[in-house]
């Protein structure tokens, strides 16, 4: 079995879709449209089993002093085998190279971040830049996602 990490090119995009949206119809995360993962997607990492793209993650600037990892996802006959923190930890290796020097999660699985050093806030302790996602999503101002932080 042949794993790999990389960035995610205009191929993946539908995979990556897939991924995500999958995991939304579970009310797990946030759906992605194809225009938002075309338009965004040099922020995404993807990894492939044999050639297939069975995870994803994001890291997408919203500021001059912050970015989100954002659109976690291992499919599921690929979970427990450190795909996820691998994506985790490549997003957080780009955030040091970019100079970026605070990141933030919006998640569901707070306890999954914490292994990686982030901190839960309030939401509304994070820029109002974070909430032009959040305006969009049908489930605001409720959605039950938590704030998280991580000094780099």
């Amino acid at each position: 079995m042949e794993t790999t990490l990389r960035r995610a090119r205009i191929e993946d995009v539908t995979a990556i879709q897939r991924l995500i949206n999958f995991f939304a119809e579970q009310d797990q995360m946030l759906p992605r449209s194809l225009s938002e993962l075309y338009e965004n997607i040099r922020d995404y990492f993807v990894t492939e089993v044999d050639g297939a793209v069975v995870g994803c993650c994001a890291l997408h600037v919203t500021w001059s002093d912050l970015a989100e990892v954002k659109s976690l996802a291992v499919s599921e006959s690929a979970r427990c085998q450190g795909l996820g923190d691998r994506m985790v930890k490549a997003c957080l290796e780009d955030a040091k190279t970019l100079g970026v020097p605070r990141l933030f999660v919006l998640t569901y699985i707070p306890d999954y971040f914490v292994r990686f050093g982030f901190r839960k806030v309030e939401k509304a302790e994070l820029p109002q830049k974070v909430w032009t996602e959040c305006i969009r999503c049908p489930k605001f101002p409720d959605c039950g996602e938590v704030g998280m932080v991580l000094g780099l």
